[in-house]
């Protein structure tokens, strides 16, 4: 029979309560409803995002998308929270054309939305309409919570990559091989947080994305030279825990690998052609800044050396 292990994880802020992960949520019956469940959120492929949006574009989409990165991070959510925030948007966006002027209002929504159903403490309405600079008002967040909650049909509790991640890194020999286990966690959250931001990502399954983050870190930590194995070996490990083919794996990390080369400025090609937007068209949400706290998003990956 199992025990259902519950604690409070001590913390250093008043403002944090976290659990004690327990142990009996790993187990490979958790992971099968996960791989079961996250059809149901995952957009079709292929995703016209031009067939329903007729104002708002992926481009667009990113811009705000950075903006919640750092609401999230400021405030010291948890990683899901802006990896359902994006998720409850995309599938918004997919169903209900808005116009350009509401792309902002509908991302403060997904993270209230996401914040309640993830945080002990949600993010508050007053707080958020302050990280838009007073662009928009708590009653347009009331009415537009429950626009999106019923567009989505009151199915907002979306698997996420995160979901994954414990999962498939427990069933790894990460530590045997000396990895640091909380390093390759880290450098995972960072690049399913980074792919959260990027409207093509949308198309691949939770697992898939989990899977490609995990392997494209420790590629990145050296993989290859401290287990002695071919690049192969790990996304054969991968795919036979999830039973994800391995071409979709191949095929995401993939598409991180240019996405880190895009970020870090590499690929010049794709700066000359990336779409500009003129402030006539689109207004971008102010820096999510707070006076009495130092900015740190998702974003600086300084540390990560890939």
């Amino acid at each position: 029979m199992n025990v259902l292990f519950c604690c409070e994880n001590p913390s250093t802020s008043q403002n944090e309560i976290r659990t004690i992960d327990d142990p009996t949520l790993l187990q490979d019956r958790v992971l099968k409803n996960l791989l079961k469940t996250e059809d149901r959120y995952t957009l079709p492929y292929p995703a016209n995002f031009a067939g329903i949006q007729h104002e708002v574009t992926p481009q667009m989409r990113k811009i705000v998308a950075e903006w919640m990165m750092e609401v999230c991070e400021e405030q010291k959510c948890l990683d899901e929270v802006f990896s359902l925030a994006m998720n409850c948007m995309d599938r918004f966006l997919m169903c209900c054309a808005i116009r350009k002027n509401q792309l902002q209002l509908l991302g403060t929504v997904c993270m209230l939305v996401a914040s309640k159903l993830r945080e002990s403490r949600p993010l508050s309405a007053d707080m958020l309409v302050y990280y838009t600079d007073n662009s928009i008002k708590k009653s347009q967040l009331s009415s537009w919570e429950l626009l999106v909650l019923s567009k989505l049909k009151w199915d907002i509790a979306a698997v996420t990559p995160q979901d994954f991640l414990k999962h498939l890194l427990n069933r790894l020999p990460i530590q045997r091989l000396g990895f640091d286990y909380n390093m390759v966690l880290n450098h995972a959250k960072t690049l399913i947080a980074l792919c959260a931001r990027e409207f093509e990502f949308s198309r691949y399954h939770p697992s898939i994305i989990a899977c490609s983050s995990i392997a494209s870190a420790l590629f990145g930590l050296g993989w290859t030279t401290k287990s002695g194995h071919a690049t192969d070996a790990l996304l054969q490990q991968l795919t036979e825990i999830t039973n994800i083919e391995k071409d979709y794996v191949e095929e995401c990390l993939h598409q991180i690998e240019c996405m880190l080369k895009e970020s870090a400025g590499y690929s010049e090609a794709s700066k000359q052609s990336e779409t500009s937007i003129r402030p006539d068209e689109f207004t971008p949400p102010p820096p999510a800044k707070n006076p009495e706290i130092q900015v740190l998003t998702p974003t600086d990956v300084h540390d990560i050396h890939f």
